[in-house]
């Protein structure tokens, strides 16, 4: 069971034993502590569940051919959702009423062990509104389910919203009682206005997971979305006589664990990384096609077709980026500029917006000024003269934000970087010295220098405890509130300021770290 099932049935358990005790009022206040406890709770998640929804509405402005059929299920599990939830508000003012008369306040019960006002309302002959409360229980779980295709998910919301009544040993199954006699027979007040506190942070609970899944399903992940194509990605269609064209054709969206069969020309590509490359030794445009196939999850084969072209022409010069297809403001951009058949000292390279250098085999992009174009141009001696043999037009970007980690060492003394949202061992972190920041997209690497940042610890009241840090060390006061954490707790680093090496100092994402 996950650990919010576990606290749930804890809680079942510790509620029921103080039950068939004597209610003291301090059992009661432990009911009202708990009621408050569920309160913050559900407003948490009505919060978050806001800003999943708030997510799907931005994307549909965005793309609405792609992004309504999601907002338009999104706003009915909204809607059934605060139904439902709205309905259960009522049944605790009723009880409420009942209990404490003019003026009654669900916040502030007076009467918190009145035992009869939660069965009149709940179970009484006229009207009682458990059987009916139960009924639109059942309705909305078969309603978010429905959305759901992991079984697992789909399986954990039946049972966080199960109206079953209890299975009793030794009981005759004519004899056992349902799930609202279970819930609100001789139910005191405050027991009764929590349990339903508790069912409407169930049902916030089964709205997350039904628009994250939604949320989810926009990506075209798999080969369950609404567009698959095939496409064919060439290292340049236009190519040198005696050079080779190389092309990689793939399919868009699919699982990159699993590899497609490719056909070329009516043949079978010889091997499996999607390579096609042919020598080329006379100038001219030579076409192919051919078609992709991959095994879908239902065990049957997709098919997509794809056709294209190159151009084989005489010595020309090529330029490209050897890290990305932009240049960033502030860094050193390597570039490669190359024109076969030409010795490299006989190369040369100007560019606007910035300034090119010589740098070993390569050369070394700097761009000044973010939004505006830098044209590189090249130019080769050939037959002792100089001869311009091309120009390239790149977008200079500001560079993008990093992402904080904490450095550790593993068991084998190899440096990894905890990025968050996973457990962390607490020995780990002691022994972390602070934070650090970096873009390390598989594209660019490069550090950011973290000036201050600000950790959010939690109290057993769920109070929040920030606490500042001037640099990119953890401070005494926060390393004592890690000392102090214990398993399974977790604690927030936030308001993070990190400075590149473009001078630019950026507010960065926060991280969730969970001790383990």
């Amino acid at each position: 069971m996950s650990p919010r099932e576990k606290m749930i049935n804890l809680m079942y358990i510790v509620l029921t034993a103080m039950l068939a005790l004597n209610v003291s009022s301090d059992v009661l206040n432990g009911f009202s502590q708990v009621q408050d406890g569920l309160t913050r709770s559900n407003r948490t998640i009505t919060a978050r569940n806001q800003a999943l929804y708030a997510q799907l509405q931005a994307f549909n402005e965005k793309n609405p051919e792609k992004g309504k059929i999601w907002l338009d299920k999104a706003t009915q599990v909204v809607n059934e959702t605060d139904k439902l939830y709205n309905y259960i508000d009522t049944l605790k003012l009723q009880i409420v009423t009942l209990a404490d008369g003019e003026g009654a306040d669900v916040d502030n019960i007076r009467s918190r062990d009145n035992t009869e006002a939660a069965s009149v309302i709940m179970l009484g002959a006229k009207g009682g509104k458990g059987k009916t409360l139960r009924t639109r229980i059942d309705q909305y779980r078969q309603f978010v389910t429905s959305f759901l295709e992991d079984p697992e998910k789909r399986k954990n919301l039946e049972a966080a919203l199960s109206t079953a009544p209890p299975k009793t040993a030794g009981v005759e199954l004519d004899q056992k009682k349902t799930w609202e006699e279970t819930m609100f027979d001789n139910m005191p007040c405050i027991a009764a206005v929590t349990l339903l506190t508790k069912l409407q942070n169930d049902v916030r609970y089964a709205e997350g997971e039904v628009l994250n899944q939604m949320l989810t399903n926009i990506d075209l992940g798999d080969l369950r979305v609404n567009l698959v194509n095939a496409f064919v990605v060439p290292d340049s269609r236009i190519v040198m006589r005696g050079t080779k064209y190389s092309a990689q054709i793939v399919l868009a969206a699919i699982d990159t664990t699993q590899r497609p069969t490719v056909y070329i020309n009516g043949g079978r590509l010889a091997n499996n990384n999607g390579i096609y490359e042919v020598g080329t030794s006379k100038a001219g445009t030579y076409d192919y096609s051919g078609w992709i196939e991959v095994l879908g999850r239902d065990g049957s084969i997709t098919r997509r077709d794809f056709k294209s072209s190159y151009t084989v022409i005489d010595p020309l010069a090529t330029i490209s980026a050897t890290m990305m297809n932009v240049l960033y403001a502030g860094i050193n951009n390597p570039i490669s500029i190359a024109v076969p058949g030409v010795p490299e000292g006989s190369i040369s390279a100007t560019m606007t917006n910035g300034t090119l250098t010589k740098s070993g085999d390569g050369w070394i992009a700097h761009p000044s000024k973010v939004g505006a174009e830098c044209v590189i141009s090249v130019t080769a001696e050939m037959d002792g003269q100089r001869t311009n043999v091309g120009s390239t037009t790149f977008r200079v970007r500001k560079l993008p934000d990093p992402t904080p980690f904490i450095t550790y060492k593993d068991a084998n003394g190899q440096t990894n970087r905890y990025k968050g949202g996973k457990p962390f061992s607490k020995a780990l972190l002691m022994a972390a010295p602070g934070l650090d920041a970096a873009i390390d997209d598989e594209i660019l690497n490069i550090d950011y220098k973290v000036v201050s940042f600000e950790t959010v610890f939690f109290d057993s009241m769920g109070n929040a405890m920030p606490e500042m840090s001037n640099g990119s060390q953890f401070s005494e006061r926060q390393k004592s509130k890690m000392r102090s954490l214990q398993h399974g707790k977790r604690f927030y680093i936030s308001h993070v300021k990190a400075t590149g090496p473009d001078g630019i100092t950026r507010d960065i994402s926060p991280i969730e770290v969970i001790v383990n």
